[in-house]
């Protein structure tokens, strides 16, 4: 399927949403955690050296976009990668990055 031209506004609604959920860093840094495999809070929190409230604000945000599922195993929650479409827009924004530091660094080598 297509994406309508021009965007529809609640679709740009939508689309804006789903950035300002992954445009915050340490949610960021929880994807990439998980994209290793699922994790509980606590594994999260000691892999990233902050705390199990950080955690767990930004997981409940996550999980409310349908980015990260969420399941009980005894005592702990368990979170993992519900919607990989995630990592397709990383690699889009990493492949982009690395041509604008390339068109950098070749601007920096002609003025030297």
């Amino acid at each position: 399927m297509t994406t309508p031209q021009p965007l529809p506004d609640p679709l740009i609604e939508l689309i804006a949403q789903r950035f300002r959920v992954i445009g915050e860093p340490m949610r960021i840094r929880i994807l990439d955690r998980l994209r290793d495999g699922p994790a509980t809070v606590g594994e999260l929190r000691d892999g990233l050296g902050t705390t199990q409230q950080n955690v767990s604000k930004h997981l409940g945000v996550l999980h409310i976009a349908g980015i990260v599922g969420r399941e009980k195993r005894g005592n702990h929650a368990v979170y993992s990668i519900a919607d990989e479409t995630v990592f397709d827009l990383c690699e889009q924004v990493c492949g982009g990055l690395r041509r604008r530091i390339s068109e950098l660094d070749g601007l920096l080598e002609d003025a030297a």
